[in-house]
């Protein structure tokens, strides 16, 4: 049996696992989160020099793009390596748009004059729910208020297509983020547990490996 202990990273505290074989596994913790999305405020209107795109299937490769500028240096590419490399951005989009329950939507990239800065994607989960994917604003552009209305903007989305709620999973080390979910209105749901594989490089989408308490 694997013995597990915590230790610090430069991305906070992560359970590590050390397998009799000397294979480290690390375990990280997650939070799911759920949100009604009756009474949602507007979005807010955006900085001068910003603009909203709609999800067009010809910016599938833009948005993969911005979320590689996003995810690359943070902790969610560490947890999901995928995320770390263009690579596995442009394959997570691919899956992301194939899946069944996508919804356009709630699929927004944001812009400042010919750059793309932030990008959301959106589907319907197989309980009915909007899942917020890859939220993200890239760093240049943080601290202006972007990311409120990204969010906003996709959950109207889910608004729009007869949703009632939205779920989303984040790091719990991502704690500006988990402040700007409680703001509107996501709550603690599930803690799950993300397991690293060292091994691993490039794991497919949809299928995480999780211990769920």
């Amino acid at each position: 049996m694997p013995s597990f202990r915590f230790r610090e990273s430069r991305f906070g505290c992560e359970m590590t696992s050390q397998q009799e074989s000397g294979t480290g596994l690390r375990y990280f913790k997650r939070f799911q989160m759920q949100a009604d999305l009756l009474g949602l405020p507007p979005p807010p209107a955006l900085p001068e020099g910003y603009a909203w795109t709609a999800w067009d299937d010809r910016l599938l490769e833009q948005h993969a793009e911005v979320k590689y500028h996003c995810f690359r240096s943070e902790i969610d590419g560490v947890v999901f390596p995928n995320l770390s490399c263009r690579e596995g951005c442009l394959r997570l989009m691919r899956e992301i748009r194939e899946k069944a329950g996508f919804v356009p939507g709630a699929t927004w990239l944001l812009s400042h004059g010919a750059e793309f800065c932030g990008a959301v994607q959106g589907v319907s989960d197989r309980y009915g729910a909007g899942s917020i994917q890859n939220f993200g604003i890239v760093p240049p552009h943080r601290g202006r208020g972007l990311g409120s209305a990204l969010l906003l903007q996709s959950l109207h989305g889910f608004r729009r297509a007869g949703l009632q709620r939205a779920v989303l999973e984040v790091t719990a080390q991502n704690e500006g983020a988990i402040r700007l979910y409680r703001r509107f209105g996501f709550r603690f749901r599930k803690t799950l547990y993300k397991v690293l594989d060292p091994c691993q490089h490039l794991q497919p989408a949809g299928e995480p490996d999780y211990w769920m308490l």
